[in-house]
């Protein structure tokens, strides 16, 4: 979603010395900083970091948390970030908050790629000196933590394909499982942790077609399975699950800004096209729209950079 500046057009020592002088005197010029980061894809970011630290000595993401505040330092220093170290720092943060954000973890495991899932858990135990893995089975218990533990731990087939049979088979384990005289987690959490999302797609697929409900609904109630709901949704369309949490985030009191920064920064170079598409036809306004309404500020203007409105 963020403009790719011609080689011609993009100095990674002219946007340093930019951001240098945005950040001097009485006062932060925080457009002038949108305006530089809003509109620098990855490899350009990482060479304007390096560019600051090379001339300055200092590393831009010191100087930015120096200069700015809030919501807007916060979304500029996750976006300045390469993103297998942003998901470290998020899932870091979601794993140490006074109730756990378990929606941060299954958004890592389950929407990332097999080979950006071990580039965060190598960036997690760089930054942290401890895996991924230990720290989630640390602040989780029971059918949770293996869950949980399950999806993060997986390196899942990234293919299209899947097998028929195998999806009819499974369509029919989980339908013993979960209506058999006691419910079972380990052939659940086996199959949602370890399949491919197609052969994800293709159980649950058989399992509504044989059984004529979607498989989230055959769930009792409970935390347990508010968690799997979660997790099979982001598996199963993680654009509209995406949409989800972003309406979610902007309909909430007050504005969850941590939600929304999360989805639109850890796809804005992904799949935010797709997900802006499904958020419009679901909810009948833009997210351009939804954002300008609920936000305010130079938080508001980073923001709406990133889903290219100052583009239209």
């Amino acid at each position: 979603m963020t403009t790719v500046i011609s080689p011609k057009q993009f100095s990674p020592v002219e946007d340093a010395e930019i951001i240098k002088k945005a950040c001097q005197g009485w006062g932060t010029d925080e457009k002038a900083i949108i305006s530089i980061l809003g509109h620098r894809n990855l490899f350009q970011r990482r060479l304007v970091r390096l560019a600051f630290q090379e001339i300055y000595h200092q590393d831009l993401l010191q100087q930015l948390k120096c200069e700015l505040s809030g919501d807007l330092e916060r979304a500029i220093s996750l976006w300045t970030l390469d993103p297998a170290d942003r998901d470290a720092v998020l899932a870091n943060e979601a794993l140490h908050k006074s109730v756990v954000d378990y929606r941060v973890i299954i958004e890592i495991a389950c929407s990332r790629s097999p080979e950006d899932l071990l580039a965060v858990k190598r960036a997690y135990k760089f930054r942290y000196k401890r895996s991924l893995e230990e720290d989630l089975a640390s602040c989780t218990a029971g059918d949770l933590r293996k869950l949980l533990v399950g999806i993060i731990s997986a390196y899942r087939y990234d293919g299209d394909e899947f097998d028929e049979t195998l999806a009819h088979s499974e369509a029919t384990i989980l339908n013993h499982e979960i209506h058999g005289t006691g419910f079972h987690q380990e052939e659940v959490i086996r199959i949602v942790s370890t399949r491919s999302q197609a052969q994800v797609n293709a159980t649950f697929n058989v399992y509504k077609d044989i059984f004529g409900r979607s498989i989230t609904k055959a769930f009792p109630g409970g935390d347990y399975f508010s968690t799997l709901r979660i997790v099979i949704r982001c598996i199963r369309g993680p654009q509209t699950y995406f949409a989800k949490v972003l309406r979610a985030a902007i309909n909430t009191a007050g504005t969850d800004e941590d939600g929304l920064s999360r989805v639109i920064i850890t796809r804005a170079e992904k799949d935010l096209k797709e997900i802006k598409e499904i958020y419009l036809k679901r909810n009948s306004v833009s997210l351009d729209e939804a954002v300008g309404r609920d936000c305010s500020g130079d938080y508001k203007d980073f923001i709406l950079t990133l889903l290219g409105a100052d583009q239209s």
